[in-house]
């Protein structure tokens, strides 16, 4: 099954360094379909667990479990961008954001670029 975006993986982040998210965590891919088709890299918004985070930013869009088929709230840490390999990416997704959701994680990164 290709990789969507949209779609949220649980994949292991690690190796990391500094202050960098790590071990094994919920993602969302951000990056175009088209370019998940291709043999390359695709981006992703790392998330937590929304206990992590007990007060909101704008870099930041806080999804509950009916938003993103997740178990439990979560976090998405819209500075956190990154480029991983389809290798990391299970087989399964683990859940899905509406294009209304997507767009409030899309304003967070533009704020977070200044895009």
């Amino acid at each position: 099954m290709p990789i969507e975006r949209g779609q949220i993986y649980f994949v292991n982040l690690n190796p990391v360094e500094g202050h960098e998210q790590a071990g094994h965590r919920p993602v969302l891919v951000l990056s175009r379909n088209s370019i998940n088709r291709l043999p390359l890299v695709i981006t992703v918004v790392v998330g937590t667990k929304g206990a992590n985070i007990p007060r909101d930013y704008p870099t930041n869009v806080r999804v509950s479990p009916q938003e993103s088929g997740l178990q439990i709230e979560t976090v998405f840490l819209c500075f956190q961008l990154r480029s991983l390999d389809p290798k990391r990416f299970p087989a399964t997704v683990a859940g899905q954001l509406s294009e209304e959701t997507m767009a409030r994680i899309e304003n967070a990164v533009r704020y977070s670029l200044e895009l």
